[in-house]
């Protein structure tokens, strides 16, 4: 049976487990299930670090969401309003038992929850008179405010004005975007047969969909277009059918004098059969090849030999070798066809939501905007670049002793 409660892969009780997670001089990294309790945890070693004397403003948490954020600065509160007295109708005796169950649960040693309980009284008064609360803010959050340190030089390699408004809700902005993209869109001839393409294939809808689904991604895909590797996502199907690497589209295949007998020497076979199935195979062949639309003929071989939710025989074909010898051939033919539409559509997508985003930026420019995508990139250049970083350190050195992040 799996232990509750474990150090560094080693079984231990609750109270050690509790005594090393919230002790605010140690670093530690805790991993539990959702409803376990990190949030209490994550509180309480801010609780005890207060008490051990950090200044307020030296303990800074990270979490997600505002909400998140603003149910750890409530149970802070609450929490320091209530140890720090006895209740109404309290004695001294019985604050002190209750103070000493709630430090116990948080690992504080029974002997040392006087001296914690002292320094809890009047603690929470002393926090609010300073007006320099716990730090206890979002990943976006903390990051605008690491932009506001940010050298001009990074501002003006990201393309952003050094006196900005910050866009914490994109929603209006994502809606104005689309009407000047549109307009770009109409504008460029390549644009316009990409977007045609998407819109008859899947709809106005949903490539809508497809579209905004990248400009909510825009840091992620800027990032990787960056690398290399959004139009190459999706391989030639050349890679996956090498002896179709030759041609323009898998159906161009069908194209050669040699495709053309081998594929009515296929029907010659089985129009001699004393079935139907097998005949009509063979006059649909002799058909498709009447097609001078080389996708059309693939389709309508397609149709000629397999049924009609998956890549191969139907059951009346199995059996005649001329079929067997189709089959093989389309199934690679569809394949490579499948592989190709899908590196289209995705070659299609980059270029349409490249010009999104790039809209969005300009228009974020015209208007003196920064998003939260904006500051994301911001934040990692600082943090990532070898001599901006070191820079960074040393002004969060300097002013936070505790850092606490939630859901690291």
């Amino acid at each position: 049976m799996t232990p509750a409660y474990e150090h560094n892969g080693r079984p231990c009780t609750r109270e050690a487990f509790y005594a090393i997670a919230c002790d605010p001089r140690r670093s530690v990294a805790v991993e539990a299930c959702a409803g376990a309790g990190k949030t209490w945890m994550l509180v309480s070693r801010i609780l005890r670090a207060l008490i051990d004397g950090a200044a307020p403003q030296e303990i800074l948490a990270i979490t997600f969401t505002k909400k998140a954020a603003g149910e750890m600065r409530q149970r802070l509160q609450e929490w320091l309003a209530d140890f720090g007295h006895a209740e109404v109708g309290e004695s001294l005796e019985q604050w002190l038992a209750r103070l000493r169950k709630e430090l116990a649960a948080r690992g504080v040693e029974a002997q040392a929850v006087a001296a914690q309980a002292e320094r809890l009284q009047g603690l929470y008064r002393t926090i609010l008179e300073q007006a320099r609360p716990v730090q206890i803010r979002t990943f976006h959050s903390w990051f605008a405010a690491l932009l506001r340190t940010a050298p001009l030089q990074v501002l003006d390699d990201l393309g952003l004005p050094s006196a900005y408004e910050l866009l914490e809700d994109d929603q209006d902005a994502v809606a104005e975007v689309w009407r000047r993209y549109l307009r770009t869109v109409a504008a460029d001839e390549a644009l316009r047969a990409d977007y045609t393409a998407l819109v008859s294939e899947y709809g106005r809808h949903q490539g809508h969909q497809a579209l905004q689904a990248a400009l909510s991604r825009r840091v992620e895909f800027t990032m990787a277009d960056d690398a290399g590797v959004v139009d190459e996502a999706i391989p030639p199907f050349g890679t996956l059918v090498p002896e179709l690497a030759g041609f323009t589209e898998p159906a161009d295949a069908l194209g050669s004098d040699a495709a053309r007998a081998r594929w009515l020497e296929r029907a010659a076979a089985l129009g001699a059969e004393a079935n139907k199935t097998p005949q009509r195979a063979a006059n649909a062949v002799v058909d498709a090849f009447g097609q001078t639309d080389l996708s059309v003929r693939l389709v309508e071989l397609r149709k000629a030999f397999f049924v009609a939710t998956e890549d191969r025989l139907t059951q009346h074909l199995k059996k005649f070798a001329a079929a067997q010898e189709a089959e093989s051939e389309l199934q690679r033919l569809l394949l490579a066809a499948r592989q190709h539409r899908g590196r289209m559509h995705q070659q299609r997508m980059a270029r349409l939501s490249r010009r999104l985003i790039a809209e969005f930026a300009l228009l974020k420019r015209d208007r003196g905007w920064i998003d939260m995508g904006d500051v994301e990139s911001a934040a990692m250049v600082m943090l990532s670049d070898p001599v901006l970083s070191g820079w960074v350190q040393e002004k969060l050195d300097a002013r936070v002793r505790h850092l606490l992040i939630d859901e690291f």
